[in-house]
């Protein structure tokens, strides 16, 4: 009876898993060398360039063979069997594969990393080096071997060697008169015509697991967002982490309008005048023709905070001027350290040239 509830259970948590995977989920993914991959992608890659390479690289590959053929005959005559000479023979073998070789192991190399690089970009990760008790543990191994993913991978091998024989089978069927007379043509003939059976099974076969390696790595990808997908409570939770507990935040966020309304009140004893609605809205500006383009608000507020700028302005002997159209203008379209608009130069400039006028300044 438990086990059903807790398989009733784990059924409800995948359904519940409805939200997309947050950034910081996906890089915690990434960072245990979770992503979308499809190996096959690397092996159709692989079997395509191999076939481009020897045919780029197969003649002169044939030439290096036959050189170091004539060269070991060449040599027969002369060896003794001795130690030197067995040493001269290893370092000759040696460069011969070198030179033979290379080219075809360069590419692949490049090919390779492409494609990773194509899939997942640069990850360098040590989560599958880290030992797991899980790995090791028999029950767990026995429900990966008959799990849904095992499943399908075996279903895709099965797919993969029909997908090899057949498209080897066509091609070997559409030269099999060649394979008749191979035995009564010259041997580099022979040689030829085989390279080009063998090339066009090489391209038929990496564009038949060209296509199965698209349609893995969809799949693979569809099962990698599946995964990474989170019920609305990790989300909530996950935000929690990131930015603490909503009280947290609402106390941040309270904290931070004290600061600014702080800040802004400290600058009404240094503004230039006050313009009141009159009593229900309250705009302080000031003007610095030296340091400014424009005058500038530099506080504001309505009903309680209104009052308290008055009085402010009051205390510190800050001209206020009542100008209803103007207040209510201010407070609707210019922010708190921003500049007036040029719809309003003209209103604010008189009520300053009035306020120096008073001053004894002039603008």
């Amino acid at each position: 009876m438990k086990r059903e509830w807790e398989f009733d259970l784990q059924l409800f948590a995948e359904e519940d898993k409805t939200q997309e995977a947050t950034p910081r989920r996906r890089e915690e993914a990434r960072k245990r060398g979770q992503v979308a991959k499809s190996p096959e992608l690397g092996l159709a890659a692989g079997i395509l360039s191999s076939c481009f390479l020897l045919k780029a690289f197969g003649p002169g590959m044939w030439q290096t063979l036959l050189s170091f053929t004539e060269y070991c005959l060449a040599q027969s005559s002369s060896w003794q069997g001795s130690q030197a000479d067995l040493s001269a023979l290893v370092v000759q073998t040696i460069i011969f594969l070198a030179k033979i070789l290379a080219p075809l192991f360069a590419g692949l190399l490049l090919v390779s990393l492409a494609v990773n690089l194509a899939q997942v970009g640069f990850l360098v990760t040590s989560e599958g080096l880290t030992p797991k008790g899980e790995r090791i543990n028999p029950i767990e191994g026995f429900k990966r071997i008959f799990s849904k993913r095992s499943f399908f991978e075996l279903g895709k091998a099965v797919v993969k060697v029909l997908i090899v024989g057949y498209l080897a089978y066509s091609v070997i069927r559409n030269n099999f008169e060649f394979f008749l007379r191979a035995a009564q043509m010259p041997p580099a003939s022979a040689a030829g015509m085989l390279g080009t059976v063998a090339w066009q099974i090489g391209n038929r076969v990496g564009l038949g697991f060209l296509i199965l390696a698209v349609l893995d790595y969809a799949y693979q990808r569809f099962e990698h967002e599946k995964s990474l997908k989170m019920t609305i409570e990790e989300v909530k939770e996950e935000l929690k982490q990131t930015e603490g507990s909503p009280q947290v935040r609402s106390r941040i966020r309270q904290k931070q309008r004290q600061m600014a309304m702080l800040r802004m009140m400290e600058e009404v004893p240094k503004a230039d005048v006050v313009i009141t609605n009159p009593t229900q809205l309250a705009v302080a500006i000031s003007y610095d023709p030296d340091k400014m383009v424009a005058p500038i608000v530099v506080a504001k507020g309505r009903e309680k905070l209104a009052e308290k700028i008055r009085e402010l302005a009051r205390k510190h002997g800050v001209p206020i001027v009542e100008n209803k159209p103007l207040a209510q203008a201010l407070y609707r379209t210019v922010e708190v350290g921003q500049a007036i608009g040029p719809e309003l130069y003209r209103a604010v400039a008189e009520i300053l040239a009035f306020v120096y006028q008073l001053k004894g300044r002039s603008i």
